[in-house]
């Protein structure tokens, strides 16, 4: 990847936003994390959580027109499409129509962006709106033979520890991300968003946060980004078939690159390690595929030989299981720290 051409600001205030809201971080801390949070860039354009779809088509139109290097600011629904409330039961989840959910902010057209070209989307900031809810059902996810009750949790979240509870003695520290994420594939079909593709879609990858940079292959022109499915948390496989679902408000920038290495499905950043994904069926086949395209990129990038480039992925890249549950696809990213390279 042409790294020359990505966003100036770059990564440095992942670790520090992060660091705001640890539980007894320091007054100090707090106000030089303040500091470097109005270095940010500002978002110059804005979308409400009306400006929604959920299919991935190249015949969407899209809701927003941006150049390169635009920050955008958006807002997102939750999973359901606003089925599930703060309020709801039990009952609204068996009624629960499954033809709506993913609602998805945009699509944007990147001005500039072309088939063979790479979009990097940086996320700068993620902000849950409020509350969240979880739900794991009989005959769901990676085991539909749990036995028991459906279960539904509606979770406030607490902003000062950056937690929410789920039970008297159990809180799960928060960490937001986008669920879906991606760009239009070259297709008039109107695709669910349910399975990861490689035009991004239904990752529910949880170090896609906040100071990642998402890089995906642009297949259509103007590319079409959009996001959404946001989640307060949520373990890696999600194997419920549920996060933390939450609305939230989004701040991100888009980037064209031109004349880069060629990505086919997506990859990401931040400034401890790179990664890439693989989707397939199985995931055998998508830990195959990651473990491949981390080899492709050592060899583009560092210019190591396609042998050691393998022996390094067995000594140092971290395989891990995004997700199990999006059928009837499954995704597998691997990470390579970014510290085994030294100037």
């Amino acid at each position: 990847m042409n790294h020359s051409i990505l966003p100036a600001f770059r990564i440095f205030f992942s670790l520090a936003l992060a660091a705001l809201w640890l539980p007894g971080c320091s007054a100090a801390e707090r106000e030089e994390v303040q500091e470097e949070q109005s270095t940010r860039p500002s978002a110059e354009y804005f979308l409400t959580s009306e400006n929604t779809h959920n299919r991935w088509s190249r015949t969407i139109p899209p809701v927003l027109r941006v150049p390169s290097g635009a920050v955008i600011e958006v807002q997102t629904k939750e999973a359901s499409d606003q089925q599930i409330t703060p309020t709801s039961t039990i009952e609204d989840l068996a009624n629960m129509d499954s033809s709506l959910v993913h609602p998805l902010t945009g699509p944007v057209y990147v001005e500039g962006a072309e088939p063979g070209d790479t979009l990097a989307v940086t996320l700068i900031e993620l902000e849950v709106l409020g509350w969240g809810w979880t739900a794991a059902r009989p005959g769901r996810g990676f085991l539909p033979d749990v036995p028991g009750e459906p279960l539904l949790k509606i979770f406030q979240i607490d902003k000062e520890t950056a937690r929410a509870r789920f039970s008297d003695n159990i809180s799960i520290p928060i960490k937001p991300f986008p669920g879906v994420m991606g760009v239009a594939p070259d297709t008039d079909e109107m695709l669910r968003t349910r399975p990861p593709r490689e035009n991004g879609g239904n990752m529910d990858n949880k170090y896609m946060t906040e100071g990642t940079i998402i890089y995906f292959p642009v297949l259509v022109e103007g590319a079409l980004f959009s996001i959404g499915d946001t989640h307060a948390a949520q373990g890696d496989g999600e194997v419920s078939g549920t996060g933390i679902e939450a609305p939230m408000r989004i701040v991100y920038q888009v980037d064209v690159i031109k004349g880069g290495r060629k990505i086919s499905e997506p990859q990401y950043e931040t400034d401890e390690y790179y990664a890439v994904t693989g989707f397939a069926p199985t995931i055998d086949e998508a830990a195959r595929k990651a473990t491949q395209f981390m080899v492709d990129y050592l060899v583009a990038e560092h210019h190591l030989t396609p042998m050691e480039a393998y022996s390094l992925c067995s000594l140092a890249g971290d395989l891990k299981i995004s997700e199990v549950v999006d059928l009837p696809n499954v995704l597998v990213s691997m990470h390579m720290p970014k510290n085994l390279f030294h100037q």
